[in-house]
């Protein structure tokens, strides 16, 4: 979308795609603005009502992690017209309706295509208070940062097309998957956050990248500080990693630092790609212990995993 022409200027456009946050965000009124995101994607496990909710719980968290509240759906998927049976799509369907509906998204209609490839998720639109936004530009040098939830569900995604992946571990994947970002907008609106982005495709580097940039800061991440589903790490040194292992280091190039004492496994979850991952969020040095302790509850494993520092020769840097 960088190569596209400018647009003309709109005063009420106040989050648009110039620093690759979660949502656009919109101004309707002085106390009042519209969020808006799209995201939808392949089927990562096999059961499609579990895929449906997880679908839905990923294209809902990109307005949680602007601190909004999500109101309305619009579902969009790919499906196959011949050769795989439609109940499968009701599934999937089933599941994503059930995930809407319990966190108060009301869903208003969608689009299908005829594809050969099975796709799934929702355009999502949220409200907010323009005054209370939480963006990728909001970091501050002297910032903690906090990870809410932990990563590897890329590598545990590609163990399950492998028929690798244990139960456990799978079940481990989902149910972390499954924990809504809601609970994360309600501390951020709570304590004024002004910094966060969730954690997806990119990567937890990725991600974590794009705050860096967009708020013209470093960000140092503690590496053996970064939380990791069971299994994951066993999975990565296996080889069943992503193709997005690839290219989400390509994306960052080498604006990122990382220490030769750093395990190498370790690094390749670090540019997993996740689904529906946790919130990536940057809180003063005063609030960041109260912050902490209120989203352990729902988080059990939310941590400190780094800090903002004044900016120096890379955006990121693993210690």
């Amino acid at each position: 979308m960088s190569g596209l022409p400018k647009q003309p200027n709109d005063p009420n456009l106040i989050v648009g795609f110039d620093t690759a946050d979660d949502a656009g965000v919109y101004r309707l009124r002085d106390d009042l603005a519209l969020v808006q995101t799209l995201d939808f994607f392949t089927p990562i496990v096999d059961d499609p009502f579990d895929f449906g909710r997880i679908a839905a719980l990923n294209s809902v968290n990109d307005v949680w992690a602007m601190a909004g509240t999500p109101i309305t759906a619009l579902a969009i998927t790919c499906f196959p017209k011949k050769g795989v049976d439609p109940a499968i799509l009701g599934e999937i369907m089933r599941g994503g309706l059930e995930t809407l509906n319990q966190y108060g998204v009301t869903l208003i209609g969608g689009h299908s295509v005829d594809n050969e490839q099975i796709m799934f998720g929702y355009s999502v639109t949220g409200v907010i208070d323009p005054n209370k936004i939480a963006r990728n530009a909001g970091a501050e040098v002297g910032d903690a940062i906090i990870l809410t939830k932990p990563i590897g569900t890329g590598v545990i995604s590609t163990g399950i097309k492998r028929g690798s992946a244990s139960e456990v571990v799978v079940n481990g994947s989902v149910a972390t998957m499954l924990t809504p970002g809601k609970f994360a907008a309600e501390a951020m609106r709570e304590f004024g956050v002004k910094g966060a982005t969730d954690v997806t495709g990119f990567s937890l580097i990725g991600h974590a990248w794009e705050m860096a940039c967009a708020s013209k800061v470093t960000i140092e991440i503690e590496a053996d500080s970064v939380p990791l589903l069971e299994g994951a790490l066993e999975l990565a040194g296996q080889g069943f990693l992503t193709s997005a292992d690839k290219t989400n280091r390509e994306y960052v190039g080498a604006d990122v630092a990382i220490n030769d004492s750093v395990n190498v496994d370790l690094v390749k979850l670090l540019f997993d790609p996740q689904t529906a991952g946790g919130m990536l969020i940057s809180v003063s040095q005063n609030d960041f212990e109260p912050l902490l302790a209120r989203l352990k509850e729902p988080y059990p494993f939310a941590r400190v995993i780094g800090q903002v520092v004044e900016p120096g020769p890379h955006s990121i840097s693993i210690l």
